[in-house]
C-alpha cells in the first residue's frame, strides 16, 4: 500500500496567511503533496479562494463574502491586524490560483462552499474547468453539491465531509461519494473507519498534527492526511 497523501489545509496555513499565494508556496516548500482550498461566490459570481463566509476574522470587515463584489473583496488585505495595515495579499480569485497551480500540477483538494447550492451555472462552470487537472477531488459538507459534481463529471473524486448526522451504516445510499472526510478527533475510530470499508468508501482525516500514532501505521482505508503542518506529518511519514 502506498503511503497515505498529505494534504495542506489552506495551504501551510500554520505559517502564512490561509489560502494564500505564500501559503500555497511554502506548503510545497514544505513537502505537502497536495492542497487544500476553499471556494465560493461573490456578488458578481466570481468563485474567491476564502474560508469563512464572513470575512471579519480575515479582514476586519464585517460582510459577507456573497453581499460584495470581486472589485469591493480586492480592496480588502487580508492577515492579522499589523499585516493587513502594511502588506496584507488580496484574497485570491479561482482563476488566479489555478494560473499559479498550472505550474505545478499537485493534486488539490477543492471544498466546495454553500454560495454553489444555488447557482448551478457557476458549479459547471467550476467542475467543468477542474476537469483536465489530473489529481483533484471536490469536497464539501453540502450532499447535493457533491451529487452535482458527480453527474457533471463522473469520474473526478467527491468527498464528503462528515457531520454528526451523517449515518454511518447507511453509507451504500451514498452512490455518488466516493471518499469520506472526517475530523481525526471523533472518528479515527475502528467503527468509522470499518464502515467506510465494507461500503467501499475510502478516508480522509483532518485537523492531523504529526504526532498521531497512527501516522505510521495507518488503516488500510486511509488515503489522506490533511493538514496545517505538512512538514510534520511528512516527518512522521519517514519513520516507518
Amino acid at each position: 500500500m502506498s503511503r497515505p497523501l498529505v494534504f495542506a489545509h489552506r495551504g501551510a496555513s500554520a505559517y502564512a496567511i490561509e489560502n494564500s499565494l505564500d501559503a500555497f508556496q511554502l506548503a510545497l516548500e514544505l513537502q505537502a503533496d497536495g492542497l487544500e482550498l476553499d471556494i465560493q461566490m461573490t456578488k458578481d459570481q466570481i468563485p474567491v479562494v476564502v474560508h469563512d463566509y464572513n470575512l471579519r476574522r480575515l479582514t476586519g470587515k464585517n460582510a459577507l463574502v456573497s453581499d460584495l463584489t470581486l472589485k469591493e473583496l480586492k480592496s480588502l488585505k487580508v492577515g492579522k491586524l499589523f499585516i493587513r495595515r502594511f502588506r496584507g495579499p488580496a484574497i485570491l480569485t479561482f482563476e488566479e490560483f489555478l494560473s499559479w497551480h498550472s505550474r505545478t500540477k499537485v493534486p488539490l483538494n477543492i471544498e466546495l462552499k454553500e454560495s454553489f447550492i444555488e447557482n448551478s451555472n457557476a458549479l459547471k462552470t467550476t467542475v467543468e474547468r477542474c476537469m483536465e487537472i489530473p489529481y483533484i477531488h471536490f469536497s464539501s459538507f453540502h450532499l447535493d453539491l457533491l451529487k452535482n459534481v458527480k453527474r457533471l463529471a463522473p469520474n473526478i473524486e467527491t468527498a464528503f465531509i462528515a457531520t454528526k448526522l451523517l449515518n454511518w451504516d447507511e453509507l451504500d445510499q451514498l452512490p455518488y461519494i466516493d471518499t469520506i472526510h472526517a475530523n481525526k478527533t471523533w472518528y479515527y475510530k475502528e467503527r468509522y473507519l470499518d464502515a467506510c470499508f465494507r461500503h467501499h468508501k475510502k478516508c480522509r482525516f483532518y485537523n492531523i498534527h504529526g504526532n498521531e500514532k497512527y501516522i505510521t501505521s495507518p488503516h488500510k482505508n486511509v488515503i489522506g492526511w490533511i493538514t496545517d503542518y505538512p512538514e510534520i506529518v511528512r516527518a512522521a511519514q519517514r519513520k516507518v
